[in-house]
């Protein structure tokens, strides 16, 4: 079998060539996104493994004439895939899993940074201001919190953040049972009323797309602090800025923004980078930001390739695959 390897990064290439040999697979490995201009690089192979990159029908029905039968992608979202495409033209996708403990350990050193003022502490100690001025923080034990999503992810932010003693009320469509000792579930507006701190973790739906925007912000308490690791089309971001300028949002910590997929992972230095929003969420000294690197572990890279390559031989072994979307 041959899985066609696109945006591979240099920290993948030993952990692709480490599981290659493993499952015994041939590759091919390429830096550049999986395009319509580098897609023959896919002949030959029955599978594709991607990142972010926008799939569309153009570029499935070429993978389809090649032959691949499979599209692996190495994260868990997969809404830059065209998946009617796929359904139409016959070609199986699946996502990968990977260690929980990356994404919710990463949320919960932004709740605490958040809260305690971090960005501007950090900036000023380097500019040798010592003072206290405007950097006094909150108590995470004194806050409640509202998770919105208790998916893998989400339930494991709630087992960390049980730890602090804190207040957790938490809103999802399907309430886990084995959460009800731990949290209190609530309606989506309550939440919103109630929260001191609110942690996304819901997927990329249409039913999710802006939930953060001026109504619900509208609801909120004054000085809520928003915490957002899961994917950047759940805020309106012109919503947020406007909240952040009214002081409605208290502080907020974007590991993810809106429209990131044609900047994150590359390097820009000293170029105007085309993404105004960014620019403005920069500015702010209560607004921290990360280059959607919550994922990026160690065990977390590990188990994307390994997973990709899992499950791309399963299915064209018609084996179970648990990644299999389609």
């Amino acid at each position: 079998m041959k899985i066609a390897f696109f945006s591979v990064r240099n920290d993948e290439i030993d952990f692709i060539h480490q599981f290659a040999k493993k499952y015994d697979i041939e590759v091919h490995l390429s830096k550049d996104a999986l395009t319509l201009d580098n897609i023959h690089h896919c002949q030959g192979a029955n599978a594709v493994s991607i990142m972010t990159t926008k799939t569309d029908e153009k570029i499935i029905k070429k993978l389809k004439e090649y032959g691949v039968v499979y599209i692996s992608t190495r994260t868990i979202g997969f809404d830059h895939i065209d998946i009617k495409a796929c359904e139409k033209h016959h070609i199986h996708v699946g996502n990968v899993s990977y260690s929980l403990a990356s994404v919710a350990e990463y949320t919960i050193m932004l709740i605490l940074m958040a809260l305690r003022n971090m960005k501007l502490i950090i900036d000023r100690f380097a500019s040798q201001d010592f003072s206290l001025n405007q950097i006094r923080g909150k108590e995470l034990t004194h806050s409640t919190v509202g998770v919105i999503g208790t998916g893998k992810i989400g339930q494991e932010v709630i087992r960390y953040l049980s730890g602090f003693a804190c207040h957790i009320i938490a809103y999802d469509l399907y309430p886990n049972t084995q959460l009800k000792d731990t949290v209190e579930y609530v309606s989506l507006d309550e939440l919103f009323k109630r929260s001191d701190v609110i942690t996304l973790h819901a997927p990329s739906m249409n039913e999710t797309h802006h939930m953060i925007n001026k109504e619900s912000l509208s609801i909120m308490k004054d000085g809520v602090v928003i915490i957002n690791t899961a994917r950047g089309s759940l805020i309106n971001t012109d919503d947020m800025i406007e909240g952040i300028e009214n002081k409605k949002i208290g502080y907020a910590a974007l590991d993810v923004v809106e429209n990131e997929s044609h900047l994150y992972y590359k390097e820009y230095k000293n170029e105007v980078i085309n993404h105004r929003q960014l620019a403005i969420l920069r500015s702010f000294p209560n607004v921290l930001l990360t280059p959607h690197t919550a994922f990026f572990t160690n065990q977390a890279v590990s188990d994307m390739v390994e997973y990709s390559i899992m499950s791309s031989k399963a299915t064209y072994e018609n084996q179970r695959n648990p990644w299999q979307i389609i």
